[in-house]
Formats: structure tokens, sequence, C-alpha cells
């Protein structure tokens, strides 16, 4: 098919309000897909600093629940488009009841992607690792590691200092690597408590930078996120952006979800002093997004030129995001912590 053929396809398309490609296969539908936040970008900013000035480690610590691990994804995704030749990998610290150096290792290995990487002795486990970098970075054309290491909270001490060998092993191989380490608030006493006991080389190795994760906090937040359903388009190079292939004929008709920023804001506001919440409204990325989510689904068959979606649409979709149940969760996790 030539180039004109496509072009007058996708113009039909556009004429006719005809979905450029299977709704199933819509990143809402498949949840592949991640909206930029201000916090994310304060997280997007402390990386490229860090990569900028060769601070080899920093910590970004917040509540569970709040977007953190989405914030690893987007950053991820972020780097492979902007920075192709930086090798990133997403490790997840495990909850074990005793820490050894063999499970901390294959668990690495799992995130660089080597098969079976529960085998072998440990100075085995080590060189796989060091090699599957090495390899990486022969591949991609740079000798720039990034490391994201999601609940760093539950490493201790030891793994800790196996983390910096691994930092040592590859200085020496001329690869440089940056880690961030990312957890709860717990990941900031973790600091406090090497700063105490002298652990330098642990803090200026993998510890030097940090950044207090956060929700979202105003309004303007808001804007921010929904702006990306709005600008955000799939097909990528298609102009049908998310909001436009739920709600065509509104968006048609001048609809974008920015201008129900006020509206989102406050149905999340009014279910947090109706429910007697405590501390100020802080929407966790997951609940915002499911938010969003519910609003498109429900308002796709109302849609039309003039359609609008109204508070109550919306606070129908906050009551259903999970919003209650995750801070509730959150209130009995940190009760938890200070017994």
């Amino acid at each position: 098919m030539s180039s004109e053929q496509h072009s007058t396809l996708a113009s039909a398309s556009l004429t006719s309000g005809a979905r450029p490609t299977d709704p199933a296969l819509h990143p809402i539908e498949t949840g592949g897909y991640r909206i930029a936040t201000p916090a994310i970008q304060a997280f997007s900013d402390l990386v490229n600093r860090c990569l900028r000035y060769h601070i080899t480690g920093a910590l970004t610590y917040g509540p569970s629940r709040i977007g953190k691990t989405r914030a690893i994804e987007y950053l991820r995704l972020l780097l492979a488009q902007t920075q192709p030749k930086i090798t990133t990998y997403h490790a997840q610290a495990e909850h074990k009841p005793r820490h050894a150096e063999g499970p901390f290792l294959s668990n690495l290995l799992e995130a660089v992607g080597f098969p079976d990487p529960a085998t072998g002795t440990n100075s085995a486990k080590r060189m796989r690792l060091i090699n599957k970098i090495k390899e990486a970075c022969a591949r991609n054309g740079s000798g720039t590691v990034v490391l994201f290491c999601d609940e760093a909270q539950r490493y201790d001490e030891n793994e800790y200092e196996w983390l910096r060998d691994v930092h040592d092993h590859l200085d020496r191989l001329q690869i440089r690597l940056f880690t961030f380490l990312v957890g709860q608030q717990e990941l900031l006493a973790v600091k406090t408590a090497m700063q105490h006991a002298r652990k330098t080389q642990i803090v200026s190795r993998l510890m030097v930078e940090e950044l207090a994760f956060f929700g979202i906090r105003n309004v303007r937040d808001v804007a921010t996120c929904l702006n990306g359903y709005d600008q955000t388009c799939f097909p990528r190079a298609s102009e049908w952006s998310f909001t436009r292939f739920y709600l065509p004929q509104a968006v048609e008709g001048g609809y974008r979800l920015v201008n129900d920023a006020g509206l989102l804001w406050s149905a999340f506001e009014q279910l947090h002093n109706r429910h007697g919440l405590p501390g100020p409204l802080e929407i966790p990325m997951e609940s915002f997004t499911r938010a969003v989510e519910i609003l498109l689904k429900d308002s796709e068959r109302r849609d039309g030129e003039g359609y609008r979606p109204d508070a109550a649409s919306w606070s129908v979709a906050v009551r259903n995001c999970g919003y209650i149940q995750s801070r509730q969760a959150l209130s009995a996790e940190l009760m938890t912590s200070a017994v």
C-alpha cells in the first residue's frame, strides 16, 4: 500500500470517527501506559542530575501505593527513548527471613534477564551478573548502567555491601553503575543509621542524593496528569489521544479531560473528608488512573458533540477507584510500624 493510500485511510478514519485500532489493544485496556506526574518529573530530574554529575547512588522514598513502582517503569521507558545507549534494570527486593548472598545475587540476575538465576555458586552468580551487564553495555554502545532497586528498605547492611561490590567490579571494567534505591519512608532511616554507623563507603556510593516521593497533591497536579491523557496518542503516530479514543465526538466538540481538573480534585476531596481520613489529601497514582479509566469507559456510551462529564460522573469514578481502601491500608501499615 502506498503512502498516499495510508494517508487517505487515516484521513477517512479521522473523518468518520472510526477508531484506528481494536479497543481491546488500547493501553487503557491493557494497562500498558504511564502518565507523568510532578513527582515523576522530580524523580526524572534526580536521575538526570546524577547521570550528569556522575553521582552513582540516590534514594527515593515515600508511602506505599503512592506510585513509586509506576515511576520506575515510566523512567525506564523515558530513558529508552531519550538515551537509548543507557542500559536500565529494575530489581525488586524480596522480603525474606534470612539475608544471604546467594538469593541476593539471584534476584539481581533475574533483574538483568539471566536464565536460571538461582543455579550455581555465589562466585559463579557474581560473574554471570557482571558478564550479563557487560554484554548489554557492549550491545547498547555505552558503559552507563542505571539500576532501580524497588522496595530497597528490605535490604540489610550485607546486601548493601554486596551491591557496592558489584559497583566496584563494574568500575574496574570501566562500566559506571548508577543505583537508585526506591522504597518506603524507612529507607531514609536506613541512610541515617548508615551515617551514624560511619558506613561511609555505602552512603557515598549508594545514598548520596535523596528525594521524597509524593502523590497528586493539588488541582494543578491533577491538571498536569489529565493533560497527559489529552496529549498521549495511540497508535503513537496517530491523532487519537487517549481522551479522543473514548470520547471522539466530545473531543471534536472541544472537550478535554484537563477541563475537569477541578471536578476530579473536588470529588477526591469530598470522599477524603467524608470518611474522615487523616492528613491532607494526597492521591496515589493507582487510584487516580483508575478513576480516569472508569470515567472514560462509563462516558463512552454517552459520547456526543456536546457531552461533558458532570460532577456526579466523576464522583462515581472516584468512589470506585479504590482510594479509600488504599488509604486505610496505608494507615494500618503506619500503625503497625509505629508499634
